[in-house]
């Protein structure tokens, strides 16, 4: 049973830093490319970036690059969401979710997805 489960969001006011987790298993991890998005209450799912299966390529929202950045470590089946310079307007559920085929930006295409974490951003 593949799992993907999110961790690390909270309550944090702007300008501030969190890092989001999300822990993978019940799946070869290392051959998956892992996607964050997010939704904030009334929108669509948006998403924020993208991380190839080697580590070697992240790709990201406008909206976000600068300031978000995603590792992995296949080692441990854990994908990163370094978040620094928060906004009110990132306040959401972020997902993570995991593609077998490639890094992509459009959420239909992922293949798992965990329960989401919430990131609440406060000015």
């Amino acid at each position: 049973q593949v799992q993907l489960v999110e961790s690390g969001g909270g309550l944090v006011q702007a300008g501030g830093s969190l890092r989001l987790s999300c822990a993978a298993s019940g799946l070869t991890f290392s051959i998956y490319s892992i996607g964050w998005f997010r939704q904030a209450p009334g929108k669509e799912r948006e998403f924020v970036g993208t991380i190839t299966w080697s580590g070697g390529i992240t790709y990201y929202a406008d909206s976000v690059k600068g300031r978000f950045t995603i590792s992995r470590d296949n080692a441990k089946n854990m994908v990163y969401l370094q978040m620094n310079n928060l906004k009110p307007e990132d306040t959401a559920v972020y997902y993570c979710a995991a593609d077998l085929d490639r890094a992509t930006m459009t959420w239909v295409e992922y293949d798992y997805w965990g329960q989401g974490t919430q990131v609440t951003v406060s000015s």
